[in-house]
């Protein structure tokens, strides 16, 4: 079990900490339903998505049953690269982001493959994944003279997410900011022609 304790221990409370909060959504918020926790920037704000993270959709029933087995087949993917990780002693940091956007994943899986029937709306694989923090941190219009959105209302920061996809974005920004310290290659020496000749 060495290498594997903290990996497991991220696991375990992404896991938890993510399905307790949804939990606690379903049970006592309706859908659409929304408070404010700092002003208007920080807001709870209860939404399901048939789709993948930060609400983007994946449509038609086909579509939600491909999703959720694709999840399935991409967790169990993940899960084989951390093992792998793991036992070739890659970088203690790349190691725990990778178990980072692991549990992740496998949260968004058990709203997809279990919330369905366990609160009878949906047959199994067909649940919906649970969302709640908004941050509408800038909210504004586009100007004018720009094309295609001239006029328009944005707001920035627009997707309703969890903790899952959260867990996810910043596995995967860790690994792209720290990628050169994960992974250094050996440096070999060069044969030069005052290289000591070693003979067999």
């Amino acid at each position: 079990m060495k290498g594997y304790t903290k990996p497991l221990i991220i696991i375990f409370l992404v896991l938890l900490a993510d399905q307790l909060v949804k939990t606690w959504v379903k049970m006592h918020m309706y859908l659409g339903q929304e408070f404010n926790i700092i002003g208007k920037w920080f807001i709870i704000h209860f939404t399901e998505n048939n789709g993948m993270a930060f609400g983007m959709e994946f449509g038609g029933e086909f579509g939600k049953l491909a999703l959720s087995l694709f999840r399935i087949a991409a967790v169990a993917g993940i899960g084989y690269g951390l093992n792998y990780l793991i036992k070739h002693k890659y970088h203690r940091g790349l190691i725990l982001n990778v178990a980072l956007i692991f549990s992740g994943a496998l949260g968004n899986i058990i709203d997809s493959v279990f919330y369905g029937k366990i609160y009878g709306y949906e047959s199994w694989f067909h649940g919906r994944v649970v969302d709640m923090f908004y941050f509408p941190i800038a909210e504004g219009h586009f100007p004018t003279w720009i094309p295609i959105w001239g006029g328009d209302e944005f707001v920035f920061f627009r997707p309703v997410f969890n903790l899952a996809d959260a867990a996810i974005s910043v596995g995967v920004i860790l690994i792209l900011i720290f990628q050169k310290n994960y992974f250094k290659e050996d440096v070999k020496d060069e044969v030069s022609i005052n290289s000591e000749i070693v003979e067999d």
